[in-house]
């Protein structure tokens, strides 16, 4: 099961030779947080997450290859949804509340920018089950370079699901880590080739990495809950990625919650700890590649 077992969440993407994005598109009246836990983020519209802003609902997470330069795709998607009439309501009209964040891929033939968001809002539109793989954001993924780039080896985007009582928890990850990707007895399952011998961090390049996650759940939860969610979902990167939240690292969690069930917010936190670390193994076990 995927992220889009969860009723109402939509996921789309677009995929270039060497870049993508990918959108997960919610429901109108979707509540939202999240958190930044990596030490060189390249986000937007992350503020608005935090429990004390004003704003609760969130309408769509882009995640984005192109570091900086791909935050440009979420222009794509607020005009995707502003012409359908989804977003915060103003006297302007609606303003959508769209959060972005990327991931360092570059050097890139194009980053993408707002025609390319736009296309993965439309084939998020499609309404296709979401999968794992080359795809998307993921699509430039690496992973294992935290003892020298040269060693370094495919990433991707990862989705998982599980079940808490009558809710669903989904996660999805672009998995661009500067560590190793491991499974649940430890063991490497994608990772440095470095021989032995290269030490740690021979000579770390900043900014170069990041792990981007989007946790959804069908559970009626408000913001501060949400964001307890964020938290967990960084703790599901740390099970599963050695070294994870490293000051190279951008990694950002946001939760989604579409407010249909009734659930213990604690059982749920356990739930998004376990979906996201399934989702970051599934990233490097892909069912889909290009």
């Amino acid at each position: 099961m995927t992220i889009t077992a969860v009723p109402g969440i939509r996921v789309g993407h677009w995929t270039g030779p060497d870049t993508g994005v990918t959108v997960v598109w919610a429901p109108s009246g979707t509540v939202g947080s999240g958190e930044v836990r990596g030490g060189a983020p390249a986000t937007r519209e992350t503020a608005l997450l935090e429990p004390t802003r004003l704003v609760e609902r969130v309408d769509a997470v882009v995640l984005s290859g192109g570091s900086a330069f791909g935050l440009a795709a979420a222009d794509g998607v607020v005009r995707f949804l502003a012409e359908r009439g989804q977003g915060f309501p103003t006297p302007g009209g609606p303003v959508p509340i769209v959060v972005a964040a990327a991931l360092f891929d570059l050097p890139v033939a194009r980053a993408p920018g707002a025609e390319e968001g736009w296309a993965a809002a439309v084939d998020a539109a499609r309404g296709a089950p979401a999968v794992s793989g080359r795809v998307g954001a993921g699509r430039g993924a690496t992973v294992g370079k935290w003892r020298g780039r040269e060693y370094a080896v495919p990433g991707g985007l990862g989705t998982a699901s599980v079940r808490e009582g009558a809710a669903t928890v989904g996660a999805l990850v672009a998995c661009n880590p500067a560590g190793d990707v491991v499974g649940p007895d430890g063991v490497v399952l994608a990772g440095s080739t470095a021989p032995d011998g290269v030490p740690a961090f021979p000579a770390p390049t900043p900014f170069e990495n990041t792990t981007l996650v989007v946790v959804a759940t069908d559970a009626r939860v408000g913001k501060a809950e949400c964001h307890l969610l964020a938290q967990s979902a960084h703790d599901g990167l740390a099970q599963a990625i050695r070294p994870a939240h490293t000051r190279y690292d951008g990694d950002f969690a946001a939760v989604l919650a579409t407010g249909d069930v009734e659930a213990h917010p604690d059982r749920l936190r356990v739930a998004a700890t376990e979906a996201v670390a399934r989702a970051v193994r599934a990233a490097v076990r892909p069912t889909v590649s290009l």
